[in-house]
């Protein structure tokens, strides 16, 4: 298999990924981390490596990949990153781009860092706003003014590109958000190990935040436990970390008093953590069925759904694009 996708990255010997990094809690990170460690594991005779966004001026403990660091609200920080990277001699760079991970108004500070490469630049779109406010607009359009390929994860965002920002489809690709090669397993193998033997586990992880919608399975759930009593839903995920410097466990509480005023404390089971991947996917072989409740109806991809879907579980979702 590697042999024949090997036409494909023909002369390419070192690629720049710049996202954001495990250890930093976000889903940015994760996909980052995951497509390095797949490029690695794909095509090892290249040199893939990543340029990240720090939130906090002392950085996180990155392993080797992470060859530059970016403090995201020092616009001179991007020059000098651009600059690393041309001296780096780096082929093609990578971009995972999210407006929140990088600073300036709707993440405009990118753009310094892009205009400066000398390299092809492929950007994988994880937002793709329908009416933005004049100000995301003007990033996006100068973002794929100074992008040579567009990654998007959905039809709809294929869609709105097209007709909502005038970018030509011979500009644009389309490839489903990846997910790790799991087997599938019976639930009741993991069941002991998380103490719920003999209960149907719903499900739903990723960092806490207002946006996920917790409150709308808390409140659909009193009726659900009536007709099936051994329900158990688990709700796996620290609060995301800028919602915490920000509210404290303020919605976290919230839900956890919720689950008591509705009488459903032998019913839900909060575990508030960051796992590790292996941890995560012990989670997601326990569930019976998975939910992802999210209130934003222009959400593009969610990778949670598509770890569940991989790994062959019924899902009930709100509907998102």
């Amino acid at each position: 298999m590697k042999s024949l996708l090997k036409k494909y990255y023909e002369g390419i010997n070192s690629v720049a990924v710049i996202g954001n990094y495990l250890p930093r809690q976000c889903g940015i990170a994760t996909f980052t981390t995951d497509l390095i460690s797949a490029l690695t594991s794909e095509a090892p005779e290249i040199n893939s490596w990543s340029v990240v966004m720090n939130d906090q001026p002392e950085g996180y403990n990155y392993p080797d990949k992470v060859r530059f660091e970016i403090n995201q609200n020092i616009l001179s920080e991007y020059s000098v990153a651009a600059e690393f990277m041309n001296i780096s001699q780096a082929d093609i760079v990578s971009v995972q781009h999210e407006f929140g991970i990088f600073g300036g108004a709707a993440g405009s500070h990118l753009l310094k860092l892009l205009g400066e490469l000398r390299m092809p630049i492929v950007t994988t779109l994880h937002t793709v706003l329908k009416d933005p406010q004049p100000d995301y607009r003007e990033v996006m359009l100068r973002l794929v003014e100074l992008s040579d390929k567009l990654i998007v994860m959905s039809h709809k965002a294929f869609k709105i590109l097209q007709e909502g920002y005038g970018v030509q489809k011979e500009k644009i690709v389309f490839i489903h958000h990846g997910i790790p090669d799991l087997p599938f397993v019976d639930p009741n193998f993991y069941k002991e190990k998380f103490a719920v033997e003999g209960k149907k586990v719903l499900l739903t992880f990723g960092l806490l935040s207002p946006t996920k919608g917790i409150e709308t399975v808390l409140q659909a759930l009193p009726k659900v436990v009536q007709k099936h009593p051994d329900v158990a839903y688990i709700i796996l995920g620290a609060t995301h970390p800028h919602i915490l410097k920000a509210q404290g466990e303020e919605y976290r509480i919230g839900l956890q008093q919720l689950v008591s005023k509705l009488g459903l404390s032998e019913h839900v089971i909060f575990q508030n953590r960051f796992v590790e991947q292996e941890t995560l996917y012990e989670f997601l072989g326990v569930a019976d069925i998975y939910i992802t409740p999210y209130l934003d109806e222009a959400q593009i991809t969610s990778g949670t759904l598509a770890y569940a879907m991989g790994t062959g579980k019924a899902v009930i979702s709100t509907p998102y694009w």
